[in-house]
């Protein structure tokens, strides 16, 4: 018994994956939706009624007087079983009619606009196509084990009667027929059911008000039976759908095919879940405590709003005695002075006060006593005459000043409300980069909350920790339990990033901290790391530098050429061409191994500029020698040397790209024997710039909008040079250089223009001297010298 009713219990606990979303019961004939949820038929046409689409036409309810037939008994009058399509949905006959188009010069009609079906779980609105349920398949999986489910927690006890008895009179039936969608009593299933004819031959089911098909059947080809599933469409297709221009291209496999993959899929997941119990029931312990502590909390926050209001009244109470008591001390106070002036007045009567004491005064006929007692007197009648002359009340009576200015109060009391967190902060884009360290920057927006601090998470793109697989469960658990790294409590709006992976991807998302807690993440932002160790160097101003022209920064980082008045004058002794001279620059290390990366950035304004690598010799050769532009000998995109010393299968000494008003000029790949560049190899170039404009092509080569940094990367072991752009780190162009000797990162200038170096991330806070000159070599050459 104990296995039995575990059982049950089993079955029974999952009542709630069996409920209709809509109506919250049982599902009853559950069709599936596109987004792959299942809700009752009635229920989903009632749905579509009540948001304005017209009822559609839906096959009669097994339990409803259209398919239960019980107004007449068969003993009474014997009248044949109503054949099998007298049961199909009306849309199914209505469809047999297929095959009719319109006749010539007769307009087509529109398609009627698809139906939108607002699902409750998914919580938005699921487009069901033209034909609006009718596209949707029924879920007879669903129904079946809803029918287990019944007959296991006995919810099906209340009895079948029989569909063809007379009704008072129905019996209980005892068997259904699939074929005929009705349930029988043993007299009726044996008259609609004669022996040595094809209904003998029906299948035999329990009885049921439920009847559903067989197999599934195309909803847009009757009869015909779903073979194939497109990956693609996630849809079940039947031999005439799979013909359909609109699956050209899509991946289409056998549905045995398709249910053996998924089945496996699942029994995997399932069997992993199963295999996790403990972790499981951990996590429900986990949950049952966190509403524990939910509840205690709420009530602690709510014992705490109820003492912060009660502060507020204590304090408002406080504040309106003490004003209330000021209040009345000024009426005191003024009340009396008012009272003392009217009683001075009062004193002014004629048979009152002073005017009667003058009077008897003035009764006085000797004059040393009157003298000696009118000066006071006087004094208070010349007193009373100015106080008449120039009335004015003693205090004012209006209480103007008493009243409080609350507006302030008010607002912030009706603003008031619990803390929040800080919302999503934004990402500044533009200072945000990825060079020697990681640099991320952001901000909060202007009505958030303030942060206490931030936290700074990074992983890096599609790699799973632990060398696992990318996909599966498997690596899904390692990414969410170990993918994320964090810098906690950064203090400031941005952060440094080191010890990363070079040419890798990461993905990196902010938040902020206060005391209500983290507020929600930043988008995320992806930054490519330099596909080699980034190499520090500084502009060398001790030669390859023509004062009068090129001027460079205190740091040695920035260089900018001024066409000065020698330019000038060449260019007005040019008749017939113009022959200007490259300005030279070139950094302070010089690169005998390994490989290093390094960006710059050009000024879009600037006339020409070349960026790239050369052969220190070569470079020395060219400041000591120099030869104007129009020259044969000389092409520094190429690297041709026409001298008879050099070899046609040596590569160039020079590998540049030429930057100037807003462009830059990608080389196509030679094609003779004079040029040398590429050494009978085809340079790579990049069929998209990272702004994603279209290049301007020519004979010679492409021109791209100038990305705003570009990106250098030396191979010495394989004699290559890659151009990058900085920002994306995609590739722009590579070539061959010749690596036989140090090589020197090298800057040309013609014209006017301006160059500058891309900043570690470690120096930007600190204050970098220019070092000597260096120059990088193998353990090897140093112990050989």
């Amino acid at each position: 018994m104990a296995p039995r009713f575990q059982l049950k219990s089993n079955v029974k606990s999952m009542e709630c994956e069996l409920h209709c979303p809509v109506c919250k019961e049982i599902v009853k004939q559950p069709v599936v939706l596109p987004c792959q949820h299942s809700v009752c038929l009635m229920c989903a046409s009632e749905v579509l009624v009540q948001n304005g689409y017209p009822p559609p036409e839906l096959p009669p309810e097994p339990n409803s007087p259209a398919s239960t037939p019980n107004t007449r008994s068969p003993r009474q009058a014997r009248r044949p079983m109503p054949s099998k399509a007298d049961h199909r949905p009306i849309d199914r006959v209505l469809r047999s009619g297929f095959g009719t188009y319109p006749s010539p010069g007769r307009r087509r009609k529109e398609p009627p606009p698809a139906m939108l079906f607002p699902c409750p779980p998914c919580g938005r609105e699921v487009e069901l196509g033209e034909k609006g349920l009718t596209d949707c398949l029924r879920n007879l999986t669903l129904e079946r084990i809803v029918e287990r489910y019944r007959h296991t927690v006995s919810l099906g006890s209340v009895a079948v009667m029989c569909q063809f008895c007379k009704t008072p009179q129905s019996l209980e039936a005892t068997k259904g027929c699939a074929d005929c969608q009705a349930s029988f009593c043993n007299e009726c299933f044996k008259l609609y059911h004669p022996w040595g004819t094809p209904r003998a031959q029906h299948e035999h089911v329990q009885p049921t008000l439920n009847f559903r098909p067989k197999v599934l059947s195309c909803p847009e080809h009757d009869q015909e039976r779903l073979h194939f599933y497109c990956r693609t469409c996630q849809r079940l297709l039947c031999p005439l759908c799979k013909l359909r221009r609109v699956h050209a291209g899509h991946k289409v496999a056998p549905v045995a095919q398709a249910y053996q993959t998924l089945k496996d899929k699942v029994t995997k997941e399932m069997n992993y879940i199963l295999s996790n119990q403990e972790t499981v029931l951990g996590q429900i312990s986990q949950l049952e405590s966190a509403i524990t502590q939910t509840e205690a909390n709420s009530v602690a926050a709510r014992e705490q709003l109820s003492q912060s209001v009660r502060d507020l009244t204590a304090l408002l109470a406080e504040r309106h005695a003490s004003l209330a008591q000021a209040l009345e001390g000024a009426r005191q106070r003024r009340g009396e002075a008012l009272a003392g002036q009217v009683a001075e007045r009062r004193s002014l009567l004629e048979h009152a006060g002073l005017m009667a004491f003058s009077q008897e005064l003035l009764k006085e006929m000797d004059p040393p006593c009157f003298v000696q007692a009118a000066r006071q007197t006087h004094s208070r009648l010349s007193t009373s005459i100015e106080g008449l002359q120039c009335f004015s009340l003693a205090a004012d009576p209006s209480f103007r000043h008493f009243q409080l200015d609350v507006s302030k109060e008010l607002k912030l009391l009706t603003d008031l409300k619990f803390i929040q967190a800080p919302l999503a902060p934004v990402i500044d884009t533009q200072k945000t980069l990825a060079y020697d360290q990681l640099f991320l920057c952001w901000r909060l927006p202007q009505e958030s909350a303030p942060a206490w601090h931030f936290s700074v998470e990074f992983r890096r793109r599609g790699v799973v920790p632990g060398g696992g697989a990318r996909g599966g469960i498997q690596g899904r658990l390692a990414a969410a339990r170990w993918g994320w790294q964090r810098l906690e409590e950064v203090g400031g709006t941005s952060a440094v990033i080191d010890r990363l992976e070079m040419d890798s991807v990461y993905v990196l998302r902010v938040r902020g901290c206060n005391k209500a807690g983290f507020g929600e993440y930043s988008e995320e932002v992806y930054l490519h790391t330099p596909p080699a160790p980034v190499l520090n160097f500084y502009l060398d101003s001790r030669w390859g530098l023509h004062a009068d022209r090129l001027v460079v920064s205190k740091e040695q980082r920035c260089a900018r050429s001024v066409p000065g008045l020698s330019l000038l004058q060449a260019a007005d002794r040019a008749l017939t061409s113009c022959h200007l001279t490259a300005d030279l620059l070139v950094g302070d290390v010089a690169i005998t191994q390994g490989r290093h990366y390094w960006a710059c950035s050009v000024e879009p304004g600037s006339y020409l500029v070349k960026v790239g690598v050369g052969l220190e010799a070569k470079l020395q050769e060219w400041f000591h020698l120099p030869q104007d532009m129009a020259s044969p000998r000389y092409d520094p995109d190429s690297g041709h040397d026409s001298g008879a010393e050099d070899s046609l299968e040596s590569p160039p000494p020079f590998s540049f790209l030429t930057m100037g008003m807003g462009k830059i000029f990608l080389p196509q790949a030679p094609n003779h024997h004079n040029n040398h560049g590429c050494n009978g190899t085809n340079p790579r170039r990049s069929p998209t710039i990272a702004n994603g404009n279209s290049p301007a092509s020519s004979p010679t080569g492409l021109t791209y909008p100038l990305p705003p940094r570009l990106g250098v990367c030396l191979d010495f072991e394989k004699g290559r040079v890659t151009f990058y752009d900085a920002h994306s780190l995609r590739p722009l162009w590579e070539g061959p250089v010749d690596c036989s000797g140090p090589v020197c990162p090298a800057f040309f200038f013609i014209g006017g223009g301006a160059l500058q170096l891309q900043e570690l991330v470690a120096n930007r806070m600190a204050d970098q001297t220019p070092v000597r000159r260096v120059t990088i070599q193998s353990r090897v050459t140093n112990l050989n010298n």
